[in-house]
């Protein structure tokens, strides 16, 4: 998004756009919203159709080819352009990248969707919580602390190693979230991000290889992976690019939120994963830390508390 300026003489009169219309795109924001939370996790829910056959490793690297190719088509990037200063932040996403997916598809493996996605989602919560100082943000960290030890008390059917992954898998988002930003001020465009899938794809080649020799994957688990990285990885992206173009970022901070309520959902009807109390109740705290962070930091901001905005 190009900085705001004063218009010049030069510069064509933009009129406000009538109200009906700006309904229908308000409208149309909420639609993408709710149509990439649903095909992100009906994406990963499909994809773990395919892990007794091809394993998570397997459905990663095909979800890895697919988004490099979305992302190539896209940004179209010139490497050969990029300076040092711009490489190290383009491989170290691309590392992350995977090493994202990975562990969050293997903790699905162990701990199912529902469990794995809200674990991961405390990776953009922490950057939320971390870029501002408000006694409202300090009653979320302790509601979302809350939540996760609700989620990783001791119990004897504990998947200590899943839940593990599950925060592998929020740490490397966090990054993914920082390293992306360094990206984007640096090379213009989505050129970044699609040399860092190009980079994270090349690097699954040979795990593929490996699938393949040791696995003998099916049409069918194949298919499966392909459709996750396409519901995961393709949908999304696409998506994004046209809800923020309607909604407001704070919003659409707002509605990450309910990814986690979106992952137990489609887990349990899908996959038939069922959670208990316990396991709701960690999951409804840690929703709730980011939507009332998220919900009362605009009328802050507006206040002149002095709180700085941060995007997800």
């Amino acid at each position: 998004m190009r900085p705001l300026s004063a218009p010049s003489a030069t510069d064509p009169v933009t009129l406000p756009a009538p109200a009906p219309a700006a309904s229908r795109h308000r409208l149309l924001g909420v639609a993408t919203m709710v149509g990439s939370g649903l095909a992100n996790q009906t994406g990963a829910a499909v994809g773990s159709l395919a892990f007794p056959v091809i394993g998570p490793v397997g459905v990663v690297a095909v979800r890895q080819y697919v988004a490099a190719a979305v992302l190539l088509a896209v940004g179209r990037p010139r490497p050969r352009s990029f300076t040092r200063r711009q490489w190290w932040p383009v491989l170290a996403l691309g590392a992350v990248f995977g090493t994202m997916n990975l562990s969050l598809y293997t903790a699905v493996d162990r701990i199912g969707l529902g469990l794995a996605v809200t674990l991961e989602f405390l990776g953009p919560l922490a950057i939320a919580l971390a870029a501002v100082r408000r006694r409202v943000d300090a009653c979320c960290a302790v509601i979302a602390a809350a939540g996760v030890v609700t989620l990783l008390r001791p119990r004897p059917s504990t998947d200590y190693a899943g839940m593990a992954l599950g925060l592998v898998a929020a740490g490397c988002w966090a990054a993914y979230i920082l390293l992306n930003r360094t990206v984007g001020r640096r090379i213009p465009g989505a050129q970044g991000s699609a040399a860092a899938a190009a980079g994270s794809a090349l690097t699954f080649l040979p795990v593929g290889v490996v699938v393949v020799l040791t696995r003998t994957p099916t049409w069918q688990a194949v298919g499966c992976a392909v459709v996750a990285g396409v519901l995961s990885s393709a949908v999304p992206y696409l998506a994004d690019l046209v809800t923020l173009r309607h909604v407001p970022a704070q919003a659409f901070g707002l509605f990450m939120s309910v990814n986690p309520v979106l992952a137990a959902v489609v887990g349990w009807v899908g996959l038939g994963q069922r959670l208990g109390w316990t396991e709701c109740a960690g999951i409804g705290a840690i929703v709730a830390a980011n939507t009332l962070s998220m919900a009362t930091r605009g009328r802050w901001d507006r206040g002149g508390g002095g709180g700085a905005k941060t995007g997800q």
